[in-house]
């Protein structure tokens, strides 16, 4: 069984802002620096045997930081990217309220079905290990929400820098 430390990047400048970052680099700002470098300490004397980032900029920033206790590199897949928003991408968030959303929007059916890709990875490469994994709100929701078998909304929203165990199997 390998256990997977899923964890939601750092706060970025478009976190605090308000706007859709979607599948955007993204910044982290100073207090997601500061999230990060603490989570790292809390989970220096943690035994992880690897560490797999998002390729977006702000998952590969905040993995980075975590990692470097450990003196480990980290690997990068678009697997754990954030929903393609599409055209809201770029957009404040509280405007869009009632909004139609554009056909180009990642369905939730192709993000979930990226969230199995991700943890048949996980399960297939790295089978009784650790595995700290750094993604974003939407695919960690969806990455839980697969592997608990719920619905999207039946998944609680993760903070930036929260860290959840799931114990996947092969």
């Amino acid at each position: 069984m390998t256990t997977l430390l899923l964890v939601r990047h750092g706060e970025t400048v478009g976190n605090a802002n308000q706007i859709l970052q979607g599948q955007t680099p993204g910044e982290l700002n100073e207090t997601g620096v500061a999230q990060a470098e603490k989570l790292a300490r809390e989970l220096s004397d943690t035994p992880i045997d690897a560490f797999v980032s998002s390729d977006l900029q702000r998952a590969e920033h905040t993995c980075r930081i975590i990692a470097a206790p450990h003196n480990m590199p980290f690997t990068s897949t678009p697997l754990l990217r954030e929903r393609d928003w599409g055209g809201f991408t770029g957009a404040f968030i509280p405007s869009l309220k009632d909004k139609v959303w554009p056909e180009d929007v990642e369905s939730l059916t192709d993000i979930k079905r990226r969230a199995r890709l991700f943890l048949d990875m996980i399960a297939q490469h790295y089978p009784n290990q650790t595995v700290l994994a750094v993604g974003h709100g939407i695919i960690n929701k969806a990455i839980q929400s697969v592997f608990y078998d719920k619905e999207m909304h039946e998944v609680e929203k993760m903070g930036n820098a929260e860290v959840r165990v799931l114990k996947v199997k092969a």
